[in-house]
């Protein structure tokens, strides 16, 4: 596969180490769960709580019942970005389910295909969108609006081409919504692939089985030195400042962040191995640099940042520590996590734990995406990948 184009920092015998990019083949798709979802009748009043607070029963809502404080961070941002963003149902409907077919997820596919004949779509324009940009019969911004999300979801990054496409029609509060948009619903998708969510019965779509799997997307073009997205003046970091421009879509993506970074039962250690390794895959810079030290503070919990930039694949790993960063790996990499990496991690932790290492990767490389795209600058005096010279 080819090697994601890296900042001129990092030396060559250390890209050898980058995993590529996405790759070319629909990620495999679970036939039973690996996380059951979770029956009423075993409901707490704290679960039949968020049940009634966001009106939802489907399998995925019941699979991230097992842990409540989940569900508190995912439904705000899907919520939002679903039903209430500034995009025209139409547009929103063809990133959501461009993106759910690029990671190959079977149980969000069919909600959205229903909510895309609401939106006007016929049955021809949805498996279009399957077909991808390319496929004859998209307006020349459609078409772009599905390149964005190929380009993120292959490269972690969009062209100056398509941005500047984008930005011909769309303002700063749409833009960052239709970046957020392919951001979370592949943070979604990476959740219920590895968990096995499998479709609602009652709906009969399904996702396309005889349309070619195919993703054509430039090289990732070098690291913007200027944000396409200017932060607002004032105290705090870059990344908070980014996305205070638009308090909105700020207010609904915080309470993800807010698991991650607060709630998660998962150990601090664990959890900056995996933000590190999501933010190498997808080279975002900037993720890297705020969770060594500034953030994360990565050392204090005695991580090996350079180790964690060679990756897995390297001698000396402890065994449970190598499959915790595969973690990362193959979500980024095939969209799920795989069923020896799952059963490896697993025999470590429970089951809360191994939800949240997952959705700390997934919900990183949504991140790291987002910091991609809006060029989020570093902070002065921030510490850049690292060189086989520090070693």
């Amino acid at each position: 596969m080819t090697v994601l184009a890296l900042s001129a920092v990092v030396p060559i015998l250390l890209m050898a180490q980058a995993p590529g990019r996405p790759g070319g083949n629909q990620p495999a798709h679970l036939s039973k769960p690996r996380i059951m979802p979770l029956p009423e009748s075993q409901w707490t009043d704290v679960q039949r709580n968020l049940a009634q607070k966001y009106a939802r029963s489907d399998n995925g809502f019941r699979t991230l019942l097992n842990v409540p404080q989940i569900v508190d961070g995912v439904m705000p941002l899907t919520l939002y970005l679903s039903e209430q963003s500034t995009l025209t149902p139409r547009h929103r409907e063809l990133l959501i389910l461009r993106t759910v077919w690029l990671c190959g997820n079977e149980s969000l596919w069919p909600v959205h295909a229903v909510s895309a004949r609401t939106a006007g779509l016929q049955a021809n324009e949805i498996r279009r969108v399957a077909a991808g940009p390319d496929a004859t019969g998209w307006t020349t911004f459609e078409r772009t609006l599905l390149q964005l999300a190929d380009q993120l979801y292959r490269n972690s990054a969009v062209t100056d081409g398509t941005w500047r496409e984008l930005a011909s029609t769309y303002d700063m509060n749409h833009l960052m919504d239709a970046v957020e948009t392919v951001n979370h619903f592949t943070f979604l998708s990476l959740l219920y692939n590895s968990f096995g969510v499998q479709p609602d019965a009652e709906i009969k779509e399904r996702l396309p089985t005889n349309v070619r799997y195919r993703v054509a997307v430039p090289e990732r073009e070098p690291p913007l030195t200027m944000p396409r997205i200017h932060p607002v003046e004032g105290p705090g970091i870059a990344v908070s400042r980014t996305f205070a421009r638009y308090p909105q879509l700020n207010a609904a993506r915080i309470p993800r962040a807010g698991f991650v970074n607060r709630l998660s039962p998962l150990a601090p250690r664990l959890r900056e191995m995996l933000i590190l390794r999501m933010g190498w895959n997808c080279q975002s810079e900037y993720e890297w640099a705020q969770h060594v030290g500034r953030v994360g503070r990565a050392r204090e919990y005695g991580v090996d940042s350079l180790r964690v930039a060679q990756g897995p694949g390297q001698p000396g790993w402890d065994p449970f520590d190598a499959a915790l960063l595969r973690i990362a790996d193959e979500l980024y990499l095939d969209a799920i996590v795989s069923d020896a990496t799952w059963k490896a991690v697993a025999a470590r932790l429970d089951n809360a734990s191994l939800m949240s290492a997952v959705f700390t990767a997934s919900s990183y490389r949504a991140t790291s995406m987002a910091l991609n795209a809006f060029a989020v600058q570093l902070e002065p005096g921030d510490e850049r990948f690292p060189s086989v010279a520090s070693r």
